[in-house]
């Protein structure tokens, strides 16, 4: 074993783990912004009582993500510095738009959100949450049109051994980026809503045990927004797919072909559903629009690039990226089906009125938690080991990456570090959600839209105590 190896595995685990929250945190946030909205506009308390509560799961996971993506960051440093030397200026401006612009507004409005309830004016008290929000999602699509350069590198040069940017509206505009961030903001918006799916299920099923009525009207309504929020970013998410799915097939074939186990190039390619079941010609489809068009293999693909860079392995983990793909497409495919199950079951009678929720919805509710979280997870594996053994593709190899000073001894010591570290902090994240979950939250008095605009009464604009 080489630190090569175990500087992959390194930064693999800390990337899955950091991005265990930041799905969470941009569709939640949004989410808590519309909630918010929903009781300006209304004056309901019950949206109050939603807006605070979930407000509270939101800065947790928040506060997680940041930590975490800070010792993402210095990995690049520490075991990346031939990498961080080749992308630096490329790199620089997209990440330092996130830091300066899409953060500092996200961080900055958050604590005017925090610490505003009864010191802002209401309308003002909403914009910050807003504000915040679009934070959240600028970050997003800096930090993936960056990410997306790695898998198709456009508007650089290459001067002496370093990419030098020559345009950065073409890095910013990337075809890969358009098809890449609306695919995977998409994704975090069915993940918070798997989250309060599964969060409104649990609290149904408590009170009812605790004799609190059937549905109560609090979280029938977050279950019911959530199921709407799951159900069209589910739509947008396959709609995106689908055109990343056309780019892999221009841009990164070898990926494609190990998602599906391609291993020659084939007219008419069929899509494999497990192995031994095909759907013949669908992949052709799927990546043309033609039934009859020419997809490359991976064996194929192997032996151009080889007389192209020079010997080589050019293959990722074929079984990882194969099952990864299918973990994805299931995974989340149950997610968005849970949710138009759920759209029906809490559907108006005609002649008005709330259907009950039936018991065994609200359980199968809880599933929500861990099945778009694993479907973002094995989406992000298919994406980043997909593009194996490239860290930017064509122009620089994972094995020349790595920093050269760095010993096997050094990466090991630090890779148990930060595992036990992640370790700690996962059960500080989930004792502080479960916590707040299990106590829930308490019920606000309604207040009159409009009321509250510059006034500082505690009865019109309840602290958010935290």
């Amino acid at each position: 074993m080489e630190a090569l190896d175990l500087a992959r595995w390194q930064f693999g685990i800390t990337t899955v783990y950091h991005f265990l929250f930041v799905p969470l945190t941009i569709g939640l946030g949004v989410f808590v912004a519309g909630l918010q909205t929903a009781w300006h506009r209304t004056g309901k308390a019950h949206y109050l009582t939603l807006t605070k509560f979930f407000g509270k799961l939101f800065l947790i996971n928040f506060a997680m993500g940041v930590v975490t993506g800070i010792v993402q960051e210095f990995q690049f440093g520490m075991n990346w510095s031939e990498y961080s030397t080749f992308v630096g200026d490329v790199f620089g401006a997209p990440l330092a738009m996130e830091a300066l612009l899409a953060f500092f507004l996200e961080s900055t409005f958050l604590g005017l959100w925090i610490f505003g309830w009864d010191r802002l004016p209401k309308r003002v008290h909403l914009a910050t949450i807003w504000a915040a929000a679009i934070g959240s999602n600028l970050s997003a699509y800096f930090i993936l049109a960056a990410n997306a350069w790695m898998k198709h590198p456009v508007g650089y040069t290459v001067v002496d051994g370093k990419a030098r940017m020559t345009d950065l509206w073409a890095v910013l505009t990337n075809s890969t980026a358009v098809a890449q961030v609306p695919h995977v903001v998409a994704a975090a918006f069915v993940v918070a809503g798997g989250f309060v799916i599964a969060v409104s299920g649990y609290r149904i099923l408590r009170e009812r045990r605790a004799g609190g009525g059937a549905d109560a009207r609090t979280w029938r309504s977050g279950l019911r927004a959530a199921l709407v929020m799951t159900a069209v970013a589910g739509a947008v998410v396959a709609g995106t797919g689908d055109m990343s799915a056309k780019l892999l097939h221009e841009q990164q074939p070898m990926k494609l072909a190990a998602a599906e186990g391609l291993r020659h190039d084939e007219s008419g390619a069929p899509f494999s559903v497990v192995p031994g079941v095909e759907i013949p010609g669908l992949l052709s489809i799927l990546a043309t629009n033609d039934p009859g068009a020419v997809i490359q293999g991976t064996d194929d693909i192997q032996r151009r690039f080889a007389a192209e860079f020079g010997p080589g392995d050019y293959q990722p983990n074929i079984p990882v990226v194969f099952w990864s793909f299918r973990v994805m497409i299931v995974f989340g495919m149950s997610t968005v089906g849970l949710s138009l199950l759920g759209l029906w079951l809490t559907r108006r009678r005609r002649r008005g009125g709330e259907r009950p929720l039936p018991a065994w919805f609200a359980r199968l509710c809880l599933l929500a938690l861990p099945l778009p979280t694993l479907a973002v997870i094995a989406g992000w594996l298919l994406s980043e080991i997909g593009r194996q053994p490239w860290t930017v593709a064509g122009e620089l190899l994972t094995a020349a990456s790595v920093s050269p000073g760095v010993s096997l001894t050094e990466v090991a010591v630090s890779l148990a570090v930060f595992t036990a570290l992640y370790g700690v902090l996962a059960v500080a994240e989930f004792a502080l959600l479960a916590r707040y979950v299990k106590a829930g939250p308490q019920e606000e008095p309604a207040v009159r839209p409009g009321q509250g605009d510059g006034d500082d009464s505690p009865a019109l604009q309840p602290t958010l105590m935290y």
